[in-house]
């Protein structure tokens, strides 16, 4: 039988890596020289573990904080999507860690549309399963707008398909500035009954 996951031509970059220690007090991240990725997502962030509790994102399957998997364990941004946010605001850049990124990506096109399931193989062997594109929400355009209050009431809307991924571990590794980036995608259709 063949493989389900087609290896794509282009290989991405992990430039810089970032934890967010305390969520309940802040969304932005801070910048590290590592990451340790366990079943459970990043060592020291506050969106690891197994489970998390349902939350807006999820409201039309349960009600909120259901404990539920957690897929949202690593949130992944790039830098051509944050340099074209920060164009499209006006602003001369929207730093990675101000939106809770845990890794800023160079070379991959689209990072936003990757399709759910496609796969990131870092060296070590680690590798992030995608759940979805992360869609722009009100506290990152308060998180940026602490910094720049003119580009908060357009954020939102400004950062549709700019604001990356959200993943989680499927074999545990580390990840390192530097590292190339592997891509592999699950087969594309369309489902016509949406």
């Amino acid at each position: 039988m063949a493989p389900l996951l087609m290896k794509l031509g282009f290989t991405g970059r992990a430039l810089r890596l970032f934890v967010g220690p305390d969520r309940g007090k802040t969304l932005e991240t801070v910048p590290v020289p590592a990451l340790e990725l366990s079943f459970a997502g990043i060592a020291g962030d506050s969106h690891a573990g197994l489970t998390r509790l349902s939350d807006s994102r999820t409201l039309t399957l349960y009600r909120r904080n259901v404990p539920i998997r957690n897929v949202r364990q690593v949130t992944i941004v790039s830098v051509e999507e944050l340099a074209a946010l920060a164009e499209a605001l006006g602003l001369p850049a929207i730093e990675p860690e101000w939106i809770g990124a845990n890794v800023l990506t160079q070379g991959i096109p689209d990072l936003s549309l990757l399709p759910p399931s496609t796969r990131l193989q870092f060296p070590s062997g680690a590798t992030l399963v995608v759940d979805m594109e992360n869609r722009p929400c009100r506290l990152i355009a308060e998180t940026v707008g602490q910094r720049h209050p003119e580009a908060e009431p357009k954020l939102v809307a400004a950062a549709q398909q700019r604001r990356g991924i959200t993943a989680w571990v499927e074999r545990e590794g580390r990840i390192a500035p530097g590292d190339e980036i592997t891509l592999f995608v699950p087969p594309q259709r369309i489902y016509a009954h949406t």
